[in-house]
């Protein structure tokens, strides 16, 4: 009788790999292809006006793009978009305030399945899904009994509230 074994990596085994990859409990995912010109403006476009609005009244946070989080020694994942309100070193090792991921045809499970139950596990207290496609955002916060739905959003301004800062966030003007 033939025996299964699944392969299981570390962050050692992480960091000589060629190419981008996130590691979750052991399991690599490629993060092929690059992303698209869409997603890339998407996340610029949010990027920007998170960025304004931390530095008009979130000065000890970090907004951060395609930066890995290391969540423990077999969990590496890459959000496209991270808010730190937290000291930081060169690697994120706390929980993020906020994450965003931009969902594609290669992503959505991942983003929809396994990343929304990690985030939900780690306290990520606000999950934004962007959908670049159909021009919708999906808002996540974190209670005591995992993630909630705030909400599905397109040409909407909408005010998160973070535990250090609150932010606005136009999505009429993120799409591309």
């Amino acid at each position: 009788m033939a025996l299964a074994y699944l392969e299981y990596y570390t962050f050692k085994d992480h960091q000589h790999w060629q190419g981008d990859w996130e590691l979750i409990e052991g399991m690599p995912y490629a993060m092929t292809p690059s992303p698209s010109v869409t997603h890339q403006a998407v996340i610029v476009n949010v990027v920007s006006q998170i960025k304004a609005e931390v530095d008009n009244n979130c000065h000890a946070c970090y907004v951060l793009m395609e930066t890995d989080w290391q969540i423990s020694n077999d969990t590496i994942v890459r959000p496209d978009v991270m808010l730190v309100c937290k000291e930081l070193e060169e690697r994120v090792l706390v929980t993020p305030d906020l994450i965003i991921e931009v969902v594609s045809l290669s992503s959505t499970k991942r983003d929809e399945l396994i990343k929304f139950e990690l985030y939900q596990r780690e306290a990520v207290p606000l999950y934004i899904l962007l959908y670049p496609q159909e021009r919708r955002a999906k808002i996540y916060y974190n209670t005591s009994n995992g993630f909630k739905k705030m909400g599905d959003y397109s040409l909407h301004e909408v005010k998160l509230l973070l535990a250090e800062c609150s932010l606005k966030l136009d999505f009429s003007s993120i799409w591309r």
